[in-house]
């Protein structure tokens, strides 16, 4: 049987040895063999670092962005494919889809990410300006930029498209390439995902590679611009996190480990409630999903003990209508465990957990299967127990399988310190139509979960259940579940950078950050800032309009005309007692307006859009008779990408006689690449 080669260095290449099977989950078969000896993983990292982070640091966001938008759909393309090979996995179709249509949409979800919420930059800023003077020279910003290194990325087996996928798009938006190391039993399918992507020659060289194998010595070459991001057991993430090399090197390291998942049912879903139904129905299916070798299972579901029967006749009844079988039979809706060592080792950890109760439901020796041999494949019947939560195994042992313990509590104070016993969780959830109950469980368990779900009647139709990361929201947590965060949108790119505090004058930011800083040279010209196209506008070109004096006839029409007429712009008595005025007040939102009419040209050009405004300060009152001036500076240009038009940020300054500040605010526009006059 063929040894699956390794994608390193830009090439294919296999090692030498026979190396160690992999086999078929459902038939036994052998399937494929792996093995890394002999292979130069120093060399691969170095590669990774020289050529794919090279490349990577080229592109802007916003292009990296659009790389992972082709690769998604290119594999999007292959998807019948990799169903099929999932299959050999164990998993169902509904599997595979959760699993590598999962995958590709964190591909998508990062690449609009990308496009929207980053800059069509290199460089990322984090946060406002900070003053480090009084005379307004000396200023610091801290900015973002792309570590140097290589994020080398240790998956486990229960997801080979998702895991690999999750941790490469927000390293590979960050600008930092990838070496993904997938777990063995299922690395097949990981490997032919590998083999799309580099079929689709849409990648730049060396910014993602793969290791079918073994780590070998891989770690041991790890540099302080390194990342590890592993999935797995927590004794083996504690092992990882104690390398020589990653403690020496200070070595970005995240964990998503052993996780005993807990689901709280409130008091009130008792039996007849939609509550009630969405917790079963949600207990069962996080059992029977990827046969519950998912690390977002709900392993602990604690419920009040006046309803711990009715909770277990109703979710076996459910369990004993899931087929369990051969994925490729379409009645089946539980297929393998990956192999026949996961199954003796999910039966090892029952055994423990039946010394602290008891089998509700299921034989763990024993099983009906559908088109397969329930020996040869790895097939387990799904195992609900009931259990003493005053024992520590069902707070202590994992069954990484269709396993589920239930658990009972008199008091919402119990079932949070039930919760607690796990060490922390990757998710945990709670169902109650009790905003009190809700509210009590959040914040007594929030510090123990990376995520928290609450779930009632009135989130069901649209929530993605339990067990669902989500691109946009951190998947990780504290403890046990191995103390890291992965995904969460944005804050997901942001760990594969480094945050670094820079202190200059105005001058000198505006020109490494490519973003107008107050206090920075302006460009005023005969030329209106409107009437020039993205291509022709520069950061600091500006226009300088006014004055305009405001009236009592202004402020009084604008109190008729909006509605708005708040005591303070229409009671010259009232107004004159608020402590903050000397008597009637322009509106703020007159100020805006009236600042809008003295810069806007009015003929049609390149600004196609003015789409909002931000970070709007009203600073200093305005009465009748002030005189207004804006100064309006372009103050940032994000083209998108192929569009004909992009992003322009002005920043708009309206001051008074006497040149006092009375609004500060940052105007958003739409503009054309190109504009024929």
């Amino acid at each position: 049987m063929a040894v699956l080669p390794s994608y390193l260095e830009g090439a294919w290449v296999s090692s030498s040895s026979d190396g160690a099977p992999m086999h078929d989950a459902v038939t036994g078969e052998e399937i494929g063999r792996l093995s890394s000896a002999g292979l130069d993983l120093a060399a691969a990292l170095d590669y990774g670092r020289r050529v794919g982070g090279a490349s990577l640091r080229e592109l802007t966001f916003h292009q990296r962005a659009a790389l992972l938008k082709s690769v998604a759909s290119y594999l999007r393309e292959h998807r019948d494919e990799l169903y099929a090979l999932s299959a050999r996995t164990g998993a169902t179709l509904n599997d595979s889809k959760f699993d590598i249509d999962g995958g590709i949409g964190v591909l998508l979800a990062y690449a609009s990410k990308g496009r929207r919420e980053l800059p069509a930059d290199t460089l990322l800023l984090d946060g406002d300006i900070e003053a480090l003077g009084r005379g307004g020279t000396f200023l610091g910003q801290h900015v973002w930029t792309s570590l140097r290194g290589v994020a080398v990325q240790i998956d486990a087996f229960n997801f080979p498209v998702w895991g690999p996928l999750e941790k490469l798009a927000p390293a590979f938006l960050a600008g930092v390439p990838s070496l993904i190391k997938p777990a063995s039993p299922t690395a097949f399918l990981s490997h032919r995902m590998m083999e799309l992507i580099v079929e689709s020659g849409l990648l730049p060289d060396g910014s993602v590679q793969l290791i079918a194998g073994g780590a070998g010595d891989l770690l041991d070459h790890l540099s302080e611009q390194d990342l590890v991001a592993f999935t797995g057991s927590a004794s083996t993430a504690q092992r990882l996190r104690t390398h020589p090399a990653v403690v020496a090197n200070a070595v970005r390291f995240t964990a998503e480990a052993d996780s005993l998942n807990c689901s709280i049912l409130g008091p009130d879903a008792v039996p007849g409630t939609p509550e009630f139904d969405l917790f079963v129905k949600g207990l069962t299916t996080e059992m029977t999903v990827k046969a519950g070798q998912k690390c977002t299972a709900i392993r602990r579901a604690i419920v009040p003990n006046a309803l711990i029967d009715a909770v277990a006749e109703s979710a076996s009844a459910r369990l004993a209508k899931v087929v369990i079988g051969n994925p490729a039979n379409p009645d089946v809706r539980m297929g393998a465990l990956a192999g026949l060592e996961q199954r003796e080792e999910v039966r090892r950890s029952l055994k423990a957990l039946t010394d602290a109760g008891r089998i509700v439901f299921g034989d763990p020796e024993h099983v009906e299967v559908l088109d397969a041999d329930a020996e040869r494949g790895a097939f387990l019947s799904p195992i609900l127990l009931v259990a003493d939560g005053n024992r520590a195994e069902p707070h202590e042992v994992e069954a990484f399988g269709p396993v589920s313990t239930l658990i009972g509590y008199d008091t919402v104070t119990d079932a949070i310190e039930l919760a607690r016993r796990g060490r922390g969780s990757l998710v945990g959830s709670v169902v109650t139509h009790d905003t009190q109950v809700a509210n009590e469980v959040l914040r007594g368990i929030a510090a123990w979960h990376g995520r928290l779900l609450v779930l009632d009647r009135d989130d069901a139709g649209e929530s993605t259940g339990h067990g669902s990361p989500l691109p946009m929201l951190v998947h990780g947590g504290p403890g046990r579940a191995g103390g890291g965060e992965e995904l969460g949108g944005i804050r997901g790119v942001q760990h594969h950078m480094q945050r670094t505090a820079v202190q200059a004058s105005p001058r000198m930011l505006t020109a490494l950050t490519g973003r107008w800083t107050s206090g920075s040279e302006r460009t005023v010209t005969d030329v209106h800032p409107f009437r020039k196209s993205l291509t022709e506008l520069r950061v600091g070109d500006a226009i300088v309009a006014g004055p305009r004096r405001v009236t009592d006839e202004d402020i009084a029409h604008f109190a008729e005309f909006t509605g708005d007429t708040f005591y303070a712009h229409t009671n010259a008595a009232a107004a004159a007692a608020n402590p903050f005025f000397d008597g009637i007040v322009a509106h703020g939102y007159l100020v805006v307006s009236l600042a809008a009419g003295l810069f806007v040209d009015p003929e049609p050009g390149p600004v196609l859009a003015n789409y909002g405004i931000d970070n709007l300060r009203f600073l200093t009152p305005v009465y009748p008779g002030d005189e207004l001036t804006v100064t309006l500076t372009c103050k940032a240009i994000t083209p998108r990408g192929e569009s004909e038009h992009g992003e322009v940020r002005w920043d708009a300054d309206v001051t008074k006689q006497g040149g006092d500040s009375v609004a500060k605010y940052d105007v958003l526009t739409m503009v054309a690449k190109e504009w024929a006059s």
